[in-house]
């Protein structure tokens, strides 16, 4: 059956025109004569059977229709054109679309990513910001890297590593001492994250201890808002030191107390579904970040 839909030229011009909120301009824009755009919109009013313009003695004002289907259709014509732009991108190339937790990919996964892309330069490895687990059926990601315990029903999935937080903040924070029993920690603002709301009631039990209050305190939901917060002297956080690598390194965080909260029930993943084990793009990356897995588990001493 043929498809209920206008005329691309038609929707680009009315696009323009109702971003510009001006025909003149829309054929500016468009290296259009005026009347093109004119004929172009009336096409497509009565391809509607709406009004989408209210003509005036001083231009052209949209209807609230007009309005509305403006912003729906430049969002449409957004998501064609990054798409056009992919396919083009893609020439004599593989992508792997990844769904990744954010902070994780930023903070461990994307300073190593350029090791990869020495050893496959053929494959373009795209990310987008996914922090819970959907249908692989419904988009088009070939892969997830995720925070959870490994059950996603129709994949295979991999085990990375564990987060293992441990308490840090700014060493202006912690000034004079070099070091902090967990009474004196406690007595500090404890900074939460909101996703693991027990983390601070967790990590003090660990210790056989309860502390009054262990769960109140500024929350933040990426562990990079948290980091940010503890540099400024904020209070103490809970971070895996995966995330932290550089900030540790560099003495803009310390660790106070070097006991690591042991976590056993969730970690991080890489997880594909069953039907893309075989992709070689797929199966390149996978070896090269396990190996990567193995080697930061090692050097932390967490294999």
């Amino acid at each position: 059956m043929r498809r209920k839909i206008p005329s691309t030229a038609a929707l680009v011009a009315f696009e323009s025109a109702a971003r510009h909120q001006s025909f003149t301009k829309a054929a500016e824009e468009l290296a259009l004569t005026q009347s093109a755009v004119c004929r172009q919109i009336a096409a497509l009013e009565a391809f509607l059977g709406v009004e989408l313009f209210r003509r005036t003695r001083r231009g052209v004002m949209l209807t609230e229709e007009g309005l509305s289907y403006g912003r729906r259709i430049a969002a449409q014509l957004d998501a064609v054109e990054r798409d056009t732009l992919a396919v083009m991108g893609q020439q004599g190339s593989t992508s792997l679309e990844l769904a990744v937790v954010p902070t994780f990919a930023t903070q461990w996964l994307l300073p190593r990513l350029k090791d990869f892309q020495r050893l496959h330069p053929e494959v373009t490895v795209n990310l987008t910001n996914r922090t819970r687990p959907f249908l692989f059926a419904d988009t088009e990601f070939d892969a997830a890297l995720y925070f959870g315990d490994g059950d996603w029903p129709g994949t295979a999935a991999d085990f990375l590593m564990r987060e293992n937080p441990l308490p840090v903040c700014s060493p202006e924070l912690l000034a004079p001492l070099d070091r902090l029993d967990a009474g004196q920690l406690a007595a500090l603002p404890l900074l939460q994250q909101s996703t693991r709301p027990y983390a601070w009631r967790q990590w003090f039990g660990s210790l056989g201890l309860q502390v009054e209050g262990d769960m109140r305190g500024p929350r933040y939901e990426l562990f990079s808002m948290l980091a940010q917060a503890a540099m400024h002297g904020m209070g103490v956080a809970l971070i895996p030191p995966l995330m932290i690598e550089r900030e540790l390194a560099e003495g803009r965080l310390v660790v106070p107390l070097a006991h690591a909260l042991q976590l056993s029930d969730k970690a991080y993943y890489l997880v594909i579904p069953e039907r893309k084990l075989e992709l070689a793009a797929l199966r390149a990356f996978r070896a090269w970040l396990l190996d990567q897995a193995q080697r930061y588990r090692q050097e932390a001493g967490l294999a």
